[in-house]
């Protein structure tokens, strides 16, 4: 059914569809209104699931811990300070191989204080162990709530996974979604079934042991092997729910880049305003492409460096800076992906772009598709490294 929603509201319905156990929950713009919305649905006796209303993020994320230790189901929404308040929880929930959803509405950290979008809240938490994928329309946060349940909770992955999209851009923007039926929300999920839950009393178990050297690097041996595990979970997950509902998800999404010389590679909404940029580069001439990435973590660097192969010049560009490193969290991505292949014939700029939610418009691109053309051309990168629409380089 075609509903008219806000990114967030899509969230909240999908988790009214999946009901879980147990949501806990802290309000923190822009993310507020998931909770807000959430706590309808149980006040209404529409969900039999157990709302636990927390003084803070840290104490969320440990509620969070709690419940899918015990063998419940498990989700909860953040976003910002609110996701950086809850680091310490995030690898214990990793750690213990808990399949807990997350959806972060991503927002600037402070300071100075900024409550509009940009990355650095996610991809500050990249290397926490958590799955993360990004999603550039509010179509795309729906489905993708709904298939992070079946890949965090798929046997060869059990891993937390963060469903991350652009505040106030995608949260509160009100788009036309197609939502699918309660029904067949539970039947593509399919029934929780609980590994080790400390509610078992028959068959009891330890969480939150001391593992010192002689097994703790076994165990995030192990936390490696289920995230590279997850490439091929969510490629099958995304595959089933294309068979089952028409809209197919992969690991990564190409937009014109069959033939294309340049490209631009982005993450979330920018991807979108992007595309609409490489159309109007193609009406001057220009072979213009644009490659969305959605797995960031476990990060696809075969399919990457695949797609871009055969390009001439490409721009990444990151939403959050990497202070001191020499480019973005993709950006490095991009290029370590390019490295490891062998690919070295083709000429990658990395710019950071949008910071608090500094607005980024198809001519912003278009500039850097004229870049890139300039690069193909010459041959030369006068900035490899930069940032786009900032005022003072």
């Amino acid at each position: 059914m075609r509903t008219a929603l806000t990114g967030n509201e899509v969230v909240s319905l999908a988790m009214k569809q999946i009901e879980p156990e147990v949501v806990a929950g802290y309000p923190i713009t822009p993310q507020t209104d998931i909770i807000e919305e959430f706590s309808k649905f149980c006040a209404n006796g529409e969900v039999n699931t157990e709302l636990v209303l927390v003084e803070s993020e840290h104490s969320s994320m440990s509620a969070c811990i709690g419940a899918a230790a015990a063998g419940g189901r498990t989700m909860t929404a953040t976003s910002s300070q609110g996701l950086a308040f809850m680091w310490e929880m995030l690898y214990i929930a990793s750690g213990m191989r808990l399949p807990i959803v997350m959806a972060v509405t991503n927002r600037a950290l402070s300071a100075p204080i900024n409550i509009h979008c940009d990355h650095s809240d996610s991809m500050g938490a990249r290397d926490s162990g958590w799955i993360q994928l990004y999603c550039r329309t509010a179509q795309e946060v729906y489905d993708s709530m709904i298939q992070a349940v079946r890949i965090s909770e798929h046997p060869g992955v059990r891993l937390p996974v963060m469903i991350n999209y652009d505040g106030f851009i995608t949260s509160h923007a009100l788009v036309d979604v197609d939502t699918i039926e309660d029904k067949k929300v539970k039947e593509f999920i399919g029934e929780y079934k609980s590994i080790y839950p400390l509610l078992d009393v028959k068959n009891p178990v330890t969480y939150g042991s001391l593992d010192l050297f002689d097994y703790y690097m076994e165990h995030k041996r192990q936390e490696t092997q289920a995230m590279l595990n997850a490439l091929k979970v969510i490629k099958e997950v995304g595959k089933e729910f294309g068979e089952s509902f028409g809209r197919r998800y992969n690991l990564l999404d190409s937009y014109r880049l069959e033939d294309a010389e340049i490209a631009v590679v982005a993450l979330n909404s920018t991807a979108m305003t992007a595309q609409v940029a490489a159309d109007e580069a193609r009406d001057a001439g220009l072979k213009a492409g644009v490659l969305s990435i959605r797995s960031f973590r476990p990060f696809p660097k075969e399919k990457v460096a695949e797609k871009l192969r055969k390009l001439k010049a490409v721009c990444v560009l990151d939403r959050a800076d990497s202070f001191g490193a020499r480019g973005g969290p993709v950006g490095l991505e991009v290029k370590s992906a390019l490295f490891d292949y062998g690919i070295n014939d083709v000429k990658v700029l990395n710019w950071v772009y949008g910071l608090g939610g500094r607005d980024v418009s198809c001519a912003d691109i278009g500039t850097v598709f004229a870049v890139l053309s300039d690069v193909m051309r010459s041959g030369k990168v006068e900035k490899e490294f930069g940032y786009l629409g900032v005022r003072v380089e």
